[in-house]
């Protein structure tokens, strides 16, 4: 259980990471929004992109093309996929799975991005999610310090 007394600073560290992370989702989905990258098209133009430019390996390739054969699908998915996990990162809901599915998320766009950009570009945003998966930090400014309160059990957060 946390401090009665209030949140350490390092808790208060992690939530900012925590809101920090959330708001880098919120925004990557109303950029790709406005750019169209969750249109059928858009979404196979930028994975037919990594494709043919990027470095990951063949059966990465191989996954992410039959993503964008099937991007009716795929990129509705990824859009409510990226905004979702902002809203629940903002809000600190059940932030230890989500932290932990964001992170797994952007390392698979980092493989995918693998030789197109930056290294650290989504690598430090992936050691961020992991990190906050571990911290807890749904607990300090979020919903899930009700929910342990009410649920003294409740382990996503």
């Amino acid at each position: 259980m946390d401090d009665p007394i209030g949140p350490t600073r390092e808790q208060r560290a992690m939530a900012v990471l925590r809101v920090a992370l959330g708001a880098m989702f919120i925004w990557v989905f109303f950029e790709n929004l406005q750019k169209g990258a969750y249109s059928p098209a858009g979404y196979k133009g930028v994975i037919d992109y990594y494709v043919k430019n990027g470095h990951s390996p063949a059966a990465w390739k191989s996954a992410i093309s039959l993503a964008a054969a099937n991007a009716r699908v795929c990129a509705p998915l990824q859009a409510i996929t990226e905004l979702g996990f902002g809203v629940f990162l903002i809000a600190g809901v059940a932030t230890r799975l989500v932290a932990a599915a964001a992170g797994a998320f952007l390392f698979t766009l980092w493989l995918s991005e693998f030789g197109t950009a930056w290294i650290w570009e989504l690598a430090m945003p992936v050691i961020v999610a992991f990190s906050l998966a571990w911290a807890r930090p749904g607990r300090t400014w979020g919903v899930d310090a009700l929910l342990v309160r009410r649920y003294p059990r409740w382990v996503l957060g």
